[in-house]
């Protein structure tokens, strides 16, 4: 009786939600659509993350507001901006970016690409660090409050390790890993980095410091040495960094407004929403789309085995859900060719290995190119090995060509808490997913085994994708994360760029002249309220669990037990998934961050 009325209370209020969401989708489709005014100026802000694809669409104008633009969609205002003659100037506002450094090279090439259409770009900085100044530095002017600092101090990477920790509570982890350079499991294992460990990031953060430095003194016209003594100094207080000429203007908006409307020679500026500006159709744009339509297909994500209940997922590649979609493309006639874009640091090996058979039979039906974004490692890697051209940037992570399995036994802690656990088993090696007692040599070398068998079969899918033999592959490999540029000189990837450089080659292999315009038509579909609240997951989970977990972490972020722990623990959150799950993983360092 009691689940029953449960059910009957579910439903009524699941009705009540739909109700009352479709009240505010009629009355938002019976306002006036989005527009803009000649003569007006674009406001692009951009704080957080930059995704690749689109969250579900929920007509609510405060749920709208809290998610981010994605990259397609910046790709699109700033080409729809640059071409508009509705649009006289653009002003550039980022703040707290958390994106990767290859993604700010794609917002860079973007905004550049916007300045060179010889329209004004002002930025407007608030708190700016690295990343903010990385890409503002190509404004034609940088405005700051006077009493804000330019935090740009350098970069740090930092690795969290949890051995101590596990001692201390009795959990023993056990990694078997094929690969010098496989440390995803080394956080468990270890207290501080291996010597390979160090020499991967001392590489990621001489170029990606290298890269800052040549970037600003590009942009501001001076020397890296010069470049390098002002970071040394930093942070540096407003009047210091407009002393040292990185930036032009202390002041605030109406500031950057008065000069910039004097600029275009009008009494004041006509601002318009760079948000609201990416819902007008680019079609009321000469030239910016045209008929041809090429595929954007998103893969971001950690890649686990699952079908539709994970399709809300922030951060997650399900493979039955994934494949379904490169069918749906390759069965499109209305798709010329298609950019698979990866950002991923991979998961599941067997997942991984779905995903690739069906990016595959895509390639056998349409021209593909792989464009790689902040990661396309392990996992990641292995789904681009369809054979077709790979782009990367100089900054994509990439690579980590090795397999991990990790396993936790528990006894110790068991010990302390006075748990006794007693077993029956037949079976030589039936206690292998026990994660009581650890794994005997027999279980070890069991493991080992198999490990080695999938990192041979990676090699070669690797040869295989990059037309080599796995002699040539396995130096490389060895789980080593390399950057795009490295990976280019190895071989590993074609050539280096981001979507630009990925669309103009996929219309040279779908014989599109290279200079008409396209239509990119993104992948997955944005879905709707709708469309998630009808549907179920297939293992029998409503999607709208999932709605409701958004819902909350929105309006009570303390409802969330995640908000309680340190950044850095909370984005490990999808990694211990799939490693307290076992199984043969496909999984770079779970994370590399360098701020």
């Amino acid at each position: 009786m009691k689940n029953y009325l449960l059910g009957i209370l579910t439903g009524l209020a699941l009705c009540a939600l739909v109700l009352f969401i479709g009240v505010f989708a009629v009355a938002r489709l019976a306002g006036t659509a989005p527009s803009i005014q000649t003569g007006s100026t674009l406001i692009l802000r951009l704080s957080g993350d930059l995704p690749e694809k689109a969250p579900p669409e929920i007509p609510l104008a405060f749920l709208e507001a809290q998610s981010p633009m994605t990259l397609p969609d910046v790709w699109l205002t700033l080409r729809k901006a640059a071409a508009d003659p509705r649009v006289r100037a653009l002003v550039f506002e980022p703040s707290g970016l958390t994106v990767g450094w290859a993604k700010l090279e794609e917002l860079r090439l973007e905004l550049d690409r916007f300045r060179k259409s010889g329209k004004p770009l002002y930025a407007f900085l608030r708190n700016p660090g690295a990343r903010e100044y990385y890409v503002a530095s190509l404004a034609d002017r940088i405005y700051l409050t006077p009493l804000d600092s330019l935090d740009v101090k350098g970069l740090q990477v930092e690795t969290l390790y949890l051995k101590d920790t596990l001692d201390k509570i009795g959990v023993k982890a056990e990694v078997i890993h094929a690969g010098k350079y496989k440390d995803a499991g080394d956080m468990f294992t270890r207290t501080s980095m291996s010597p390979q460990t160090r020499e991967v990031l001392t590489a990621v953060l001489d170029q990606y410091y290298g890269d800052l430095l040549n970037v600003i003194a590009s942009s501001r016209h001076k020397s890296v040495e010069e470049v390098r003594n002002m970071v040394d100094e930093g942070p540096l207080p407003a009047d210091q960094a407009l002393a040292d000429g990185l930036v032009d203007r202390l002041g605030f908006e109406d500031t950057l407004e008065h000069e910039l409307a004097a600029r275009l020679r009008q009494t004041s500026l006509r601002l318009a929403s760079g948000r609201v500006y990416a819902k007008i159709p680019a079609s009321t744009v000469p030239g910016v789309e045209g008929p041809k339509r090429i595929a954007f297909v998103s893969a971001e994500g950690m890649i686990v085995r699952g079908g539709s209940e994970n399709d809300f997922s922030d951060g997650l590649i399900a493979s039955r859900s994934f494949t379904r979609v490169l069918r749906d493309v390759a069965s499109d006639p209305s798709i010329q060719g298609v950019v698979l874009r990866v950002d991923s640091p991979g998961g599941d090996g067997v997942a991984s290995d779905d995903i690739l058979q069906a990016a595959r039979a895509l390639s056998r039906k349409k021209p593909v190119v792989i464009s790689m974004s902040d990661y396309a490692a392990s996992g990641g890697y292995f789904i681009s090995m369809t054979g077709d051209p790979i782009v990367a940037y100089p900054n994509t992570l990439t690579g980590s060509i090795g397999v991990i399995f990790t396993r936790f036994s528990l006894r110790g802690l068991y010990d302390k808490l006075g748990i006794k656990r007693d077993s029956l088993s037949r079976g030589r090696y039936a206690g292998l997913d026990s994660g009581y007692n650890p794994l005997t040599p027999d279980e070890q070398n069991k493991i080992a085994s198999q490990i080695d068998s999938f990192y041979q079969s990676f090699l070669k899918r690797v040869a295989e994708g990059r037309k080599l033999t796995t002699a040539d592959i396995e130096p490389l490999a060895q789980g080593r994360v390399w950057l795009g540029t490295q990976a280019r000189d190895h071989g590993l990837v074609n050539e280096l760029g981001g979507l630009d450089a990925a669309i103009d080659l996929v219309k040279r292999r779908a014989g599109i002249p290279p200079s008409s315009a396209i239509t990119l038509v993104s992948y997955p579909r944005k879905r709707s309220l709708l469309d998630l609240l009808m549907s179920r997951g297939e293992q029998g989970s409503p999607a709208v669990d999932s709605i409701r977990g958004r819902l909350l972490t929105l309006w009570a972020p303390q409802a969330d037990p995640l908000a309680l722990l340190p950044a850095d623990v909370r984005a490990f959150a999808p990694t211990a998934r799939l490693l307290l799950g076992g199984g043969l993983l496909d999984l770079m360092p779970y994370r590399i961050e360098v701020h």
